[in-house]
C-alpha cells in the first residue's frame, strides 16, 4: 500500500507554490498506534506529505520527466501537534530548481497558525541511471499521487468555466472530461 498524505490542492501555481490540505480522521490506523489514547499525527508524516506537496510541484515544473526523490531536510521545526478532526494546510514555495535538484520551502498551518517550519532538498534522478537500478515504472509519481493534481486541475477548469458563463449570463453545464495533462 502506499499511502497518500494529501488530500486536495487548493492552489496550485507551476514552478512557484502549491497549497494542499490533510484532513485527519480516526479512520487512518496510525493514529490508533502513534500514542494510544492521544491520537497525534506523528511529526514523520507531516513532513512526508510536505514533501510530497513539494514534490509534485518540483516535479510539474519540470513536466515529470525525472524522478524527483527527498534529498534531504536540513530544517524542521514544529511547534504544537496535530490530532485526529484536524485539518492541516500544507503550503511549499519552490526556492531553487536546478538540473540537479530543486529546495523548497516548506510550512504546515493548524487553524491558521503555523505548525511546522522546513527546508527540503529534492535530487533529479537521472532516468538512465535509474532505470538501471529501478526499471521503467516510475515509483515516485504514481497514477494516485498524480490524481491529486489531475482533480485540482479539473476544479480549476470549471471554477473557470464558471466565471465564464457568469460573465456573459449562461450556464455552460459541467465541464468536459479530458486527459490528464
Amino acid at each position: 500500500m502506499r499511502w497518500i498524505w494529501i488530500d486536495k490542492f487548493t492552489e496550485f501555481r507551476s514552478g512557484q507554490f502549491a497549497r494542499a490540505i490533510k484532513n485527519l480522521t480516526l479512520a487512518e490506523e496510525h493514529l490508533h498506534d502513534h500514542f494510544p489514547g492521544y491520537p497525534v499525527m506523528p511529526a514523520s508524516l507531516i513532513i512526508e506529505g510536505l514533501a510530497q506537496t513539494g514534490g509534485i510541484l518540483v516535479g510539474e515544473a519540470g513536466e515529470f520527466a525525472q524522478k524527483v526523490v527527498l534529498a534531504k531536510i536540513p530544517r524542521a521545526e514544529f511547534f504544537g501537534v496535530a490530532c485526529a478532526g484536524d485539518q492541516l494546510t500544507y503550503e511549499v514555495t519552490l526556492t531553487d530548481l536546478r538540473a540537479e535538484g530543486a529546495v523548497v520551502d516548506a510550512k504546515a498551518f493548524l487553524d491558521g497558525e503555523l505548525l511546522c517550519d522546513s527546508e527540503i532538498v529534492f535530487a533529479h534522478l537521472d532516468n538512465t541511471r535509474a532505470n538501471q537500478i529501478f526499471g521503467p515504472k516510475n515509483f515516485v509519481f504514481t497514477q494516485q499521487l498524480l490524481g491529486v493534481l489531475d482533480l485540482a486541475k479539473a476544479q480549476q477548469r470549471a471554477k473557470e468555466l464558471d466565471a465564464g458563463a457568469g460573465a456573459d449570463g449562461e450556464a455552460n453545464g459541467p465541464p468536459a472530461a479530458s486527459p490528464a495533462e
